[in-house]
């Protein structure tokens, strides 16, 4: 299935076309296939640059566009080609022809697997006899002039044939999946009892713990007022003695 086969168009009358052309050149088109209706690109002439895209991800009908990367490069590369040809002040048809061209090359490259000389043989295919006003001529793209036809090859060499291998790898390459969440479950140490330090994943020394962390006890602290002031006794008789040896008899 080609890219452009989620797209509406007037298939039927596409085909009526396509047997008259047969019918008038005794041969048929290079490009068979319309990308977009003209009713489409009616309404795209008509937006600017965001909503032209937002339009054609409708018509593409592209649902992943955060997710995947061939729908988002794929968006872009119709965007940006539309709106250059835009800029060109191309007609509705010449709009039209352009798109119809850029699908067909890339789905030569995407469906048919088509090397990067054989892509562009197609491309001279399809402008053959770009300019030519002859009823009984048969290019693709005869309402393009010389100069416009010159413009779309120059563009298409900047944007498709300039980057043709990554577009190969886009298409033909396989890509692992990458892992964008993950979701894991942790078992925590349980609380600490004071006066004991946490479990090993959070330990450190007793005597650090002891000293500097953990609220001493009412007995330690009852302990520890008790030295303190024996201490201080003990403190004072010594200035007691220190003194009395000091002074005279």
């Amino acid at each position: 299935m080609g890219l452009a086969g989620s797209i509406p168009c007037l298939a039927s009358q596409t085909r009526l076309e396509e047997d008259q052309d047969q019918d008038v050149t005794g041969g048929k088109k290079v490009i068979s296939r319309t990308f977009l209706s003209l009713s489409q690109i009616t309404a795209l002439s008509e937006q600017n640059e965001e909503e032209v895209q937002k339009s054609l991800e409708e018509f593409l009908n592209f649902k992943h566009l955060n997710t995947s990367l061939k729908e988002a490069i794929l968006l872009d590369y119709y965007t940006a080609g539309f709106w250059w040809a835009k800029e060109m002040d191309f007609s509705l048809i010449q709009l039209s022809g352009f798109m119809d061209l850029l699908n067909f090359l890339l789905e030569n490259l995407s469906d048919k697997h088509m090397s990067l000389g054989d892509n562009l043989k197609e491309l001279g295919r399809a402008m053959a006899e770009t300019g030519e006003t002859d009823a009984e001529s048969s290019g693709d793209l005869n309402f393009f002039s010389i100069e416009q036809a010159k413009a779309v090859i120059d563009y298409l060499n900047i944007s498709l044939f300039k980057h043709y291998k990554l577009y190969e790898y886009l298409f033909h390459s396989p890509r692992e999946e990458l892992v964008t969440s993950n979701e894991s479950a942790i078992e925590l140490a349980e609380p600490a009892d004071p006066p004991f330090p946490a479990l090993l994943e959070e330990g450190i020394p007793l005597d650090i713990y002891s000293s500097f962390i953990t609220s001493p006890t009412a007995t330690e602290t009852g302990s520890k007022a008790d030295i303190n002031e024996k201490l201080q006794m003990q403190e004072a008789a010594y200035t007691s003695n220190t003194e009395k040896l000091k002074s005279p008899e």
